[in-house]
């Protein structure tokens, strides 16, 4: 995807903002506001607000009006967001390699050489899992595609079940960077190889895990409820005795707690998130240190999920007064914390404190830029920040130039 290779075809609607392509599509269906605010069942006011970019669109008012126009939320979205040149654009050069790479599960690639063993393979796996945490997406875009196809090769021609748990955990992570970066069918694909060697990885904790990965998948397509029982049936699955269980189930009901809020289940997500902080008061300190499956279920992350509750929730007051209570530790991953700064400050925007919000993103962005600059959250907070201020302020100003929006 380089020289005259590189076509990013960009078209004519990259620096939309959602609410304009909601009200193109709606037109397209020949329906009203009215309309479509009644058949995705949300607020007529709040629609119009959005549609002329006047308030921001929330991750559930997308999938409400995405479902109801029958488009996805990436079409919404404007995903996947390409870069206006090559630099920029260097985040999407290595996905061409991955669909090659996943392409097949039974049959092995033709390698130029040997495959590397399965102990260098492992120092992949952590070295990828430390990339998707530190949000380095160009960096870990370029590992996963040779090391899922000599995971391919080990497994197939050898039927080692820890070839299969590797393979496993790289498909794993090439499902989160295609999905983070708006490729949601590669993503579909990612997740159901991830699935079928996970089946013969002899672990009792991986399919639990490609369960954690379809519950994304689902929020995707704004199957909130679905994706709620999913971690509900998912949490009375994992069999506690196993090494690591508790990791799983602690993520099961994190998961589980984001997507009951965005359903707007409020006590069953208070409920997943309160079987959460259990489960990690229970995994022993050297296990959570550990984090073996690179699930990051530890109380600072239980604590940010609490805001996150809230946020979806629509609860703006007490998302506030838990992120400002919120002590964090250092080993926390650069990705969730930039997570959490993008929901603060979507909520500080929210309850119109703007020059918080623009804080909280700029911290966002300077915690995790690969992350941030693709974050659909991130990108409209920054368009209507940049709609509100008469005069620019610079570290705003530099966050627009770098998104190109």
């Amino acid at each position: 995807m380089t020289g005259p290779d590189w076509n990013p075809d960009l078209g004519s609607e990259v620096s939309e903002h959602i609410g304009r392509r909601i009200a193109r599509a709606r037109k397209h269906r020949d329906l009203s506001q009215k309309g479509l605010a009644d058949k995705a069942k949300i607020s007529y006011s709040l629609l119009t607000k959005v549609e002329s970019g006047n308030k921001p669109a929330t991750p559930a008012l997308v999938a409400a009006v995405a479902t109801a126009l029958g488009v996805s939320r990436a079409d919404l979205n404007g995903q996947p967001y390409r870069g206006k040149t090559q630099r920029t654009d260097a985040v999407h050069a290595s996905i061409p390699d991955i669909r090659r790479a996943i392409a097949c599960i039974d049959i092995p690639p033709d390698l130029e050489v040997p495959p590397r063993s399965l102990d260098e393979l492992a120092v992949e796996r952590d070295k990828a899992r430390k990339l998707l945490r530190d949000a380095a997406h160009v960096r870990l875009g370029s590992l996963l595609p040779a090391a899922i196809e000599e995971l391919t090769v080990h497994a197939v021609e050898t039927e080692d079940a820890r070839a299969w748990r590797l393979l496993s955990n790289m498909l794993a992570l090439a499902f989160a960077l295609s999905r983070r970066l708006g490729y949601h069918d590669l993503a579909q694909v990612a997740l159901e190889r991830a699935s079928a060697s996970a089946d013969r990885g002899d672990d009792p904790n991986l399919p639990h895990i490609v369960s954690l990965s379809r519950a994304l998948q689902l929020f995707a397509i704004g199957s909130w409820s679905t994706a709620s029982k999913l971690m509900t049936r998912t949490a009375t699955q994992v069999d506690q005795d196993t090494d690591g269980a508790l990791h799983v189930l602690t993520a099961a009901h994190l998961r589980g707690a984001i997507a009951a809020a965005r359903a707007g289940a409020a006590s069953d997500a208070w409920e997943h998130h309160g079987q959460a902080v259990e489960a990690v008061s229970q995994i022993p300190v050297q296990q959570r240190r550990a984090d073996l499956y690179g699930l990051q279920s530890n109380e600072g992350n239980a604590a940010i999920h609490g805001c996150t509750v809230a946020v979806e929730l629509g609860d703006y007051d007490r998302a506030i007064s838990l992120d400002e209570g919120l002590i964090l530790p250092s080993s926390l991953s650069a990705s969730r914390r930039a997570h959490h700064e993008i929901d603060m400050s979507r909520t500080l925007l929210w309850v119109g404190k703007h020059d918080k919000a623009m804080q909280r993103l700029a911290t966002a962005e300077k915690l995790a830029p690969e992350m941030t600059r693709f974050h659909p959250t991130a990108r409209e907070t920054a368009r209507q920040l940049d709609d509100h201020f008469r005069v620019i302020p610079e570290p705003l100003r530099r966050i627009v130039r770098r998104m190109e929006l």
